[in-house]
């Protein structure tokens, strides 16, 4: 079997505060706040298979601690 982590969800205070970093800050493409008509609705997603990259020493890595 592959391991791979399609789905990664962060529960965040500010929501815009945290579009903003990881949009204007790292420059992960998204289009942006959605589902703000509806109470505790809104989310953002970030196509991440486009917004990693490698540019010269700087890198972003994610680990997944498992038992085995």
């Amino acid at each position: 079997m592959e391991p791979r982590v399609t789905l990664i969800t962060l529960g965040v205070k500010d929501l815009k505060r945290s579009l903003s970093f990881y949009r204007d800050g790292l420059g992960w493409p998204t289009e942006g706040i959605v589902g703000e008509e509806f109470e505790n609705g809104a989310v953002v997603f970030f196509e991440l298979r486009k917004g990693l990259k490698a540019t010269g020493t700087a890198s972003f890595e994610l680990a997944h601690n498992v038992r085995s």
